[in-house]
């Protein structure tokens, strides 16, 4: 069956349908990952967006139980060059393409992709649309692709109710992790390092967390413009005001500036891939990392007085990390869990440890 992609720009691509055959409505960036699909469809930072993969073969490894990140996909739509009919690999359970047709996700294969993601890296991410309807109105689908917002996406993807992950090993610490979109990785690598974890619901109180005997809290990545989350917000400033040990991770990292007084806005076309350049001041060196967001914090915009840069990106020198001069808190933009890679930066699990009064 044939599929079409529709660009806000009214830019058009046609190739075959993959996965489900329904029509969808998103916001359309790219990942320059080489591996790690499924990880990204189960990743709920990408709630409300379709994802153009710039490597060309997907799905050649299939999917498994394991390598969710998440209780479902979050993915709206995915656009590759080349799906791979099979997966070779001996934790194949099925075929990508099965498990988009599962969970109701619509797909193009076809599509020069890599000519794509030049497109959204040179004019910016934008919404799309895609379809598998043979007729379609242009000026209907660029009027609703024009008025699409991405909005409440933290809502959509957080927990309902608090849950509970005993550590692997001996149980040192007590983490509680702030859900507003966590990965099921971010809970693990606590967890290999002696961390029970209680991963809350995004509007938890802070007064809850706080009387709740925790030894630390992470305030975890999620999708979205970290602004709207305004009561969030407020509540992470009540958590910054105490003494519990902080580590913000993505969009953590931005609520954690917003309620300390900096501002957030949005990058033209994002930083999503496992091949991302970071450098880490304190360190002198350049980390391979694993990134996913549309949203920085705007370096000029943080009080001195308050924190400092801890880690820019190479490629365009956006904030990557704060170190706060209040003890015992900080947050990174990329993540260190880097689930399927790079893990070059897991030594901030151990710095967050460390805060809790354990040792490297």
């Amino acid at each position: 069956m044939k599929a079409t992609l529709i660009l806000e720009n009214g830019m058009v691509f046609r190739g075959e349908s993959i996965g489900a055959t329904v029509d969808k409505v998103c916001e359309m960036v790219f990942n320059t990952s080489m591996a790690g699909y499924q990880e990204l469809l189960t990743d709920p930072s990408y709630a409300g967006q379709g994802v153009v993969m710039s490597y060309p073969l997907i799905g050649n490894y299939g999917v498994n139980s394991e390598d969710n990140e998440s209780r479902q996909p979050w993915v709206e739509a995915l656009v590759v060059r080349h799906l791979s009919p099979r997966g070779s690999n001996f934790r194949c359970e099925g075929t990508l393409n099965d498990f988009l047709k599962e969970h109701n996700i619509p797909g193009i294969e076809g599509v020069d992709t890599r000519a794509l993601t030049k497109i959204l890296r040179n004019q910016g991410s934008m919404n799309g649309m895609l379809t598998c309807a043979e007729h379609f109105n242009i000026s209907e689908v660029l009027e609703k692709l024009r008025s699409y917002r991405v909005t409440k996406t933290v809502e959509r993807v957080t927990r309902q109710a608090s849950e509970t992950f005993e550590a692997i090993g001996t149980q040192r610490f007590h983490v509680a992790v702030m859900d507003y979109g966590v990965t099921q990785h971010v809970i693990d690598c606590l967890r290999r390092r002696g961390c029970k974890v209680t991963a809350l619901p995004a509007s938890t109180p802070a007064q809850e967390v706080l009387s709740g005997g925790y030894d630390g809290v992470m305030l975890s990545n999620g999708p979205g413009d970290p602004a709207e989350n305004t009561v969030a917000i407020e509540e992470v400033r009540k958590l910054y005001d105490s003494d519990l040990p902080i580590f913000g991770l993505c969009l953590g990292h931005q609520l954690l500036a917003l309620a300390t007084g900096a501002k957030t806005g949005k990058l033209p076309y994002g930083h999503r891939g496992g091949n991302l350049p970071v450098r880490d001041l304190e360190k002198g060196r350049v980390f391979i990392t694993s990134q996913n967001h549309g949203y920085a914090v705007l370096t000029d915009t943080v009080d001195p007085a308050i924190a400092e840069i801890s880690h820019v990106n190479v490629n365009d020198g956006s904030c990557e990390g704060l170190i706060y001069k209040r003890t015992k808190c900080f947050s990174t933009q990329f993540h260190p869990e880097a689930n399927a890679g790079p893990k070059d930066t897991e030594y901030l699990f151990d710095r967050f440890i460390e805060f809790m009064g354990g040792e490297q």
